[in-house]
């Protein structure tokens, strides 16, 4: 399905969100302090939209995908990341390798949620950072009503327009394989992160977790000229 959909990826993504995707890939880079030097994992990368960012914040991207369509089309934007094609239950990382990780508009595609957040803190260093976003539903009645209208009624048929009927359609659709916020966030903690934080979106039509890989950051040792 996602190789189906990864010529008009972005552009759906821009049409879809009125823009506003990009901005909350900002907000998330800036959230976890992202920086020049930051090894980042950018895990269900897309076409490189979250590379992209990261690429000119400095960082050294890796940007890792199951779907090779969409890896293409991030080498076809030429944008400046080491692109894999990958599982994401089975990361062909080292233990520790990054200091940063993002995954954005994902967690309702893979099969087994609590597997991906454990491979999540498997490759982060100790006191390395997660950002993850992802669509939710407002608490607020009104908003909730008009989201749904929008999300559930006004997407599946412009992807249909534009896209792919199926993979818009299973969009809305996949939020029921969400777990509900006191659930996701007991998960993120037993797979190793703590100072898990959830900031709401648009009113709560998506949402933004921060996390940080538990254990120290391993100290720089003095230079003691050999002695």
């Amino acid at each position: 399905m996602f190789d189906r959909i990864a010529p008009r990826y972005d552009r759906m993504n821009r049409l879809l969100s009125m823009g506003l995707d990009q901005r909350w890939r900002r907000r998330a880079l800036a959230a976890i302090g992202l920086g020049p030097g930051d090894r980042l994992l950018d895990l269900a990368c897309g076409t490189g939209d979250l590379a992209e960012l990261a690429a000119a914040r400095g960082a050294t991207v890796w940007a890792v995908d199951f779907a090779g369509e969409m890896l293409r089309g991030g080498r076809r934007r030429g944008i400046d990341a080491h692109w894999v094609q990958g599982d994401a239950e089975r990361l062909p990382f080292p233990d520790g390798a990054a200091d940063c990780l993002s995954c954005g508009f994902a967690l309702r595609n893979f099969a087994s949620l609590p597997a991906v957040l454990a491979e999540m803190a498997r490759v982060l260093a100790p006191g390395g950072r997660l950002a993850l976003i992802e669509v939710d539903r407002p608490r607020h009645t009104a908003l909730r009503v008009a989201h749904g209208l929008y999300f559930d009624g006004i997407v599946p048929r412009v992807g249909a327009l534009f896209s792919d009927r199926d993979a818009y359609r299973y969009l809305p659709e996949s939020t029921a394989y969400l777990p509900e916020a006191r659930e996701l966030r007991a998960l993120i903690e037993d797979a190793g992160f703590d100072a898990v934080r959830k900031d709401a979106l648009l009113f709560g039509a998506a949402q933004l977790l921060t996390a940080r890989r538990r254990g120290s950051p391993p100290q720089v040792r003095p230079d003691t000229g050999g002695r």
